[in-house]
């Protein structure tokens, strides 16, 4: 009988359940949309009874015909912060998302405190609204009674993952995985721990953090009755870092960049350590009994989600797929620019408070030449991505594995190789995320044995080869820059 195994996938704009085979196939999946709160200006939130109860819903759906379910692996939207009464389960606030600035005014000032410095030495990270810590901060702050009650022991903080565990476990397990605690900035991954001096600058209580598990074990059983059966979660991992082990990135300079509500890029840079020199992020990509790879990061706040608020804000099309169609009606972009800062500038400016802008509007100017710059946009931002991972690495990759929603646009995907000037190559497996927590939980279960048996699962699909010439690409590019030029200090 053919195992069987169950990827959760809790993201940004949908929460999924994926039923895979051994080698890949889909043999069920189930979803539903997320709703996004915006309570104020910069705020963005989720109601975690909703990630919950789609959650579950989603994988019950796709279990109801499962036979041989070898075990379960579960991948989240990173950052975004849930804090719960531990007797009862319920949070107390709403899960405040990864995109959400309300923190930039905190952040500004532990800056201008000189704390920047001690911050990214011990997590990789920068002293950005983006990260858990100074969410969890204003929860304990803004919350009536939070504070005393986390120090009372009565509540617990988790990000999707750790929040989901919970709930499957009945309670009975309080853990998180390596990659989504090193997105904290309270876990120092250079020791791999929760790291007193960090916790005391954001004046959080060590009692409300989840146990630190490896992203290959045993997190406990799902509760009898939650699932139609009892199942083992056998593998965590934040969503990029699930994407990177999908898409078979386990040699050193190997790259992935996934395409969906942000755009983040990751290269496997091997065992040691290294900050960023070049405005990026190192970040844990992923821990296998005990051992640290690393990966260097870029951060896009804004991708997918630019082409959703052209469909839904603007109305420029119906369905995603029409702005590809848009895109094509004109042979160029006639020198309009759309920098998509929807919730700031990420890596490699770090403009918390950036605006979105669209630039060169002319009376030619139509909704297809906005639809072009908002694809467009996708490859000058890879291309800064790729450009400091270049520099911090000292090599260019030889290819690009991308991944997402949007890399179902044979546009953007054409536009990212030329570019980058790398072949831009698809997988056969295009749900890599989802795919990436399915094989934790079978490498778990023993239905892989190691990592080359997954990487030997990866299947080309569609490579895209670089076709502009030089010149042209350079002259885009300073268009781009000269746009990037307004919003950044």
């Amino acid at each position: 009988m053919t195992q069987q195994l169950l990827a959760i996938d809790q993201g940004t704009t949908s929460s999924r359940a994926i039923l895979f085979s051994r080698d890949g196939k889909i043999l069920s999946l189930a979803q539903k949309e997320l709703m996004l709160h915006y309570p104020q200006k910069g705020w963005v939130e989720q109601s975690p009874d909703d990630i919950w109860n789609d959650t579950l819903w989603a994988c019950r759906d796709v279990l109801k015909d499962a036979d041989n379910v070898a075990g379960i692996g579960i991948t989240n939207q990173r950052e975004t912060t849930i804090i719960w009464n531990k007797n009862t389960g319920e949070a107390i606030y709403n899960a405040i998302v990864w995109q959400d600035r309300r923190t930039a005014d905190y952040c500004r000032d532990l800056k201008s405190q000189g704390h920047e410095e001690m911050v990214a030495g011990k997590t990789g990270l920068r002293l950005d609204p983006y990260f858990s810590a100074t969410k969890i901060a204003w929860v304990l702050d803004n919350v009536e009674g939070a504070r005393v009650s986390a120090e009372a022991g009565d509540l617990l903080f988790g990000t999707v993952d750790c929040f989901l565990l919970w709930h499957l476990t009945g309670g009975d397990v309080h853990a998180t995985d390596a990659t989504n605690a090193s997105r904290t900035l309270l876990y120092n991954v250079v020791e791999q721990c929760w790291d007193d001096e960090l916790l005391t600058l954001f004046n959080i209580p060590r009692n409300i953090l989840p146990q630190v598990k490896d992203n290959l074990a045993n997190y406990g059983q799902t509760k009898e009755g939650v699932l139609p059966n009892v199942y083992t979660v056998g593998g965590m991992a934040g969503d990029q870092q699930a994407a990177l082990i999908g898409q078979g990135c386990f040699e050193k300079g190997m790259v992935k960049s996934t395409y969906g509500t942000g755009c983040f890029a990751l290269m496997n840079v091997g065992s040691e350590f290294k900050r960023s020199e070049n405005q990026l992020l190192t970040t844990v990509a992923y821990r296998l009994n005990g051992e640290v790879t690393y990966a260097i990061e870029g951060s896009i706040f804004v991708a997918g989600a630019a082409i959703q608020w052209l469909r839904d804000g603007m109305e420029f099309f119906s369905e995603a797929g029409g702005s590809e169609d848009l895109a094509i009606s004109v042979p160029d972009n006639n020198n309009v620019y759309f920098v998509p800062a929807f919730t700031g500038l990420g890596a490699p400016y770090w403009e918390p408070e950036a605006k979105a802008l669209i630039m060169g509007l002319s009376r030619e100017s139509t909704k297809a030449h906005i639809a072009r710059a908002a694809l467009e946009a996708q490859g000058y931002q890879t291309k800064d991505l790729m450009d400091a991972m270049n520099a911090d690495s000292g090599k260019a990759p030889e290819v690009i594995r991308a991944d997402g929603g949007l890399v179902a646009n044979g546009f953007v995907c054409q536009f990212l190789a030329d570019m980058l000037d790398v072949p831009v190559e698809l997988p056969k497996i295009t749900e890599a995320t989802a795919w990436g927590a399915a094989c934790l939980a079978g490498l778990q279960a023993g239905v892989f044995d190691s990592l080359d048996d997954v990487s030997q699962v990866w299947q080309l699909d569609r490579r895209y080869e670089p076709q502009m010439e030089a010149g042209e690409r350079a002259a885009l590019y300073d268009g781009w820059r000269a746009a990037i030029g307004m919003l950044v200090k």
